[in-house]
């Protein structure tokens, strides 16, 4: 029904591809327009004046490497690179 249509970003003014997937995304919305800008400047936009993300440097309580997150890390709980953290989950399940 829908086919990838080729548009050009009104920010950038690069061509980006409003695929088929994304039409039938929007038609279930009901959203009437086509996007008029690519995924990047869409982002871009969405994220302006948002403070970026502190990162908290700390040591991994398994392996030992450097880790970087998202909180600030107290003494009380082990802290895990993201190797470690998702082998972990993976043991779990």
């Amino acid at each position: 029904m829908y086919q990838d249509i080729t548009l050009k970003c009104k920010e950038c003014g690069q061509d980006f591809v409003f695929t088929a997937g994304e039409q039938e995304f929007y038609a279930e919305k009901g959203f009437q327009n086509q996007p008029q800008r690519c995924k990047a400047c869409r982002d871009a936009r969405k994220n302006n004046g948002k403070a970026p993300r502190e990162l908290f440097e700390t040591t991994c309580a398994k392996c030992g490497k450097v880790a970087k997150v998202p909180f600030q890390p107290t003494s009380d709980r082990p802290v895990y690179c993201s190797e470690c953290f998702a082998a972990m989950k993976a043991e779990e399940a």
